[in-house]
């Protein structure tokens, strides 16, 4: 038995951290892909010669085709027009569309048990466009967007209160982006309700500071966007597919009446194992949660009619 072959589309920064954090885990073989000659050559030439001296032997292979890609067993689509300064993820749309579009099928036609990973923004769209052109079942199409999400929410939370981040848990729920549903309810530091630790004031800022973590990033950066948490959220989800650990993370999935949701891809917790999107797990929402969840989930609606007019 060969190592699980993984294959990451995209070898700009979200793509080639991803492809060495996987390297690392000394557990795949990786393929990164990349259309412009290469980047992926060069990424996985390094990262293979980084292997010596960080201890793994993971074979790495760089190319511009997706003849490599055939038998791969999960995917990580990064590939896409990265975000610029004071654009709108919407404004991404048409061109991402394109690009999905032909990865899925290229990746798919190769690979027809494959599950999809996708990072590309805006996420929940692009989560459609893979369900339409794919074929797949809907539990091997997962949009990574809640733990990355639900990550920078730890992070500010533990920064806040001065408590290691491995004891703070949240949940983000809803679409990725600027509709984004925080539950502080379930959100809890070392088992606590994170609402008996700090004022709701606090508490705002903090969900505020979650939904625009993306922009804060560009902002300060100028040119690009995050990569180091967006990878390592990625890979935490590979892990759970790949050693079936049944993980509970926020992921955007279609949703068929969980939530009252019925036939749209929104952020979720869902239950991630051998078979992808196993289970969504429903929690007990209040009214305010479940009305911010029905908006967010109304606004992908809206940009996957875009997404439909520009597929046909």
């Amino acid at each position: 038995m060969g190592r699980p072959k993984v294959t990451v589309v995209g070898a700009g920064n979200v793509g080639g951290t991803t492809a060495q954090r996987l390297a690392e885990k000394n557990s795949y073989e990786v393929v990164l892909v990349d259309i412009h000659k290469g980047i992926s050559q060069g990424k996985a030439l390094d990262i293979s010669q980084a292997g010596p001296v960080c201890g793994y032997d993971t074979r790495v292979v760089g190319t511009d085709g997706y003849a490599e890609t055939a038998g791969s067993s999960i995917a990580v689509i990064t590939s896409g027009m990265p975000r610029k300064p004071g654009m709108s993820r919407d404004e991404l749309l048409a061109t991402n569309v394109n690009i999905v579009k032909s990865v899925v099928m290229e990746l798919v036609s190769r690979s027809p048990n494959i599950i999809l990973i996708l990072v590309t923004n805006p996420l929940d769209a692009m989560v459609h466009v893979a369900r339409s052109v794919s074929g797949l079942p809907k539990s091997r199409i997962i949009g990574m967007a809640g733990v990355l999400d639900s990550a920078r929410m730890r992070t500010f939370i533990a920064e806040e209160l001065n408590v290691p981040v491995t004891e703070v848990q949240a949940m983000v729920l809803g679409g990725h982006g600027d509709t984004m549903v925080p539950l502080p309810r379930y959100t809890t530091v070392k088992g606590k309700p994170v609402s008996e630790l700090m004022s709701k004031e606090k508490l705002d800022a903090i969900v505020k500071r979650t939904r625009d973590g993306g922009a804060e990033i560009v902002g300060l950066l100028k040119t690009g966007s995050a990569f180091y948490a967006p990878s390592a959220s990625a890979v935490a989800m590979v892990e759970s597919i790949h050693n079936d650990e049944k993980q509970v993370m926020p992921c955007a999935v279609l949703c068929e009446g969980e939530y009252g949701l019925k036939n749209v891809v929104v952020g979720v917790p869902v239950k991630i194992g051998r078979e992808g999107a196993e289970q969504v797990v429903e929690y007990e929402l209040t009214g305010e949660e479940q009305a911010a969840l029905e908006t967010s989930a109304n606004a992908v609606r809206e940009l996957c009619r875009t997404v439909d007019r520009l597929m046909t």
